[in-house]
């Protein structure tokens, strides 16, 4: 299910016939990097990755981690969406792309659509986002798409140090949708 549409690209929802892209994607160095081992090493961990995160935030929040493809081809790109964590006291936003596709400019056109129908159909107040202290690249889209840096945070069971930023939708970043 097409959830939008940008200049370039077509965020859509995840599906179980996704599995072999999302076992690509969250086994990328730099997702491990800068993401984590979601132990996801089979089709069969991917699609139970798929059903049980972005298919579950579909049903639970009208929202979640979506597919983001060409228009022009279809080919996957990455992801981008909206997480709903116990852990944060707002939305977050999260996005990921296979590294042959950096440098585009895709991550910010998804990040900066995603902010848009976080204020307008999901009428969401403020966003966060959280990302490695050295995923630079992130940091920048989150910058662009209006995103400011708040604070270190320390995440999860290892107390890991991640920058959190935030955005308040009440005022919508220049270039943002």
């Amino acid at each position: 299910m097409i959830v939008f549409r940008t200049e370039r690209l077509v965020l859509r929802e995840l599906t179980a016939d996704d599995a072999a892209f999302i076992m690509e994607l969250v086994n990328e160095p730099s997702w491990l990097q800068f993401i984590g081992d979601r132990n996801v090493h089979s089709l069969e961990d991917a699609r139970g990755y798929i059903a049980k995160g972005p298919a579950a935030s579909y049903s639970q929040h009208g929202f979640g981690l979506w597919a983001v493809a060409l228009a022009a081809t279809g080919e996957l790109l990455g992801m981008c969406g909206l997480i709903r964590r116990d852990t944060l006291e707002y939305v977050d936003l999260g996005f990921a792309f296979l590294p042959r596709h950096w440098g585009r400019g895709y991550a910010r056109e998804a990040a900066a659509a995603t902010v848009a129908r976080a204020r307008d159909v999901h009428h969401l107040p403020k966003l966060v986002a959280i990302t490695d202290l050295d995923n630079f690249p992130s940091q920048k889209v989150l910058t662009s798409v209006g995103f400011r840096y708040d604070k270190v945070i320390h995440w999860g069971e290892k107390a890991e140090e991640l920058m959190l930023y935030v955005h308040d939708l009440a005022t919508p970043a220049p270039g943002t949708p």
